[in-house]
């Protein structure tokens, strides 16, 4: 089944999501089908909320990134290909201390070809579940830690427009009225 990612001004982007309390084959299925969707839209990450669904889930697959970061998955640096795509149920999200914080230009599947600037911590632990509910943590830093925050941040209802500095927000402002406006009038996005 394919899943249609909303568009800012959604109303669901602006829900926090309810904490899964349920793994079954319909949760498996759902995490599967947003990890399609994700892959389909050429994305790194997308949370529940992005597919329509106010709930504590997202999928993240870093496998083609060519940025540098480093990672422990319950203490272990697996290889990625073994752990990823990765589905975080009911994620929390801890900064580890004395982290510092850096701007990095984002972008997000529910905001097609708006770009901006975002200060994130670089180093999380993040303690989740998968989706058939086994408890896992997640120590990262450089860009996977900043795509766990952004797609957290989705699931709390914030997004990554809301994070930008003032300056960097007046840079695409217009460009993001104008997906409200379609998003509005039921029209998809403007081809690149």
């Amino acid at each position: 089944m394919s899943l249609e990612i909303v568009h800012y001004n959604h109303p669901v982007l602006r829900k926090k999501g309810e904490k899964i309390t349920v793994f079954n084959a319909a949760l498996g299925a759902f995490a599967q089908d947003m990890v399609d969707a994700m892959h389909e839209a050429r994305g790194i990450g997308l949370a529940a909320q992005q597919v329509g669904r106010a709930v504590q889930l997202c999928v993240l697959d870093l496998r083609e990134t060519e940025a540098e970061f480093d990672w422990k998955l319950d203490g272990a640096r697996t290889p990625l290909e073994l752990i990823m795509p990765m589905v975080l149920a009911n994620p929390k999200v801890t900064v580890a201390k004395k982290a510092p914080a850096e701007p990095l230009e984002e972008g997000c599947l529910s905001f097609p070809e708006i770009r901006g600037d975002v200060v994130r911590q670089t180093q999380i632990v993040v303690k989740f579940h998968d989706q058939n509910g086994h408890p896992h943590t997640l120590e990262c830093d450089g860009l996977l830690a900043r795509c766990v925050l952004h797609e957290v941040d989705h699931l709390n209802g914030i997004l990554f427009i809301d994070r930008m500095e003032k300056a960097v927000r007046a840079g695409i402002d217009e460009a993001v009225k104008a997906l409200a406006k379609r998003t509005k009038a039921g029209k998809a996005p403007a081809a690149p």
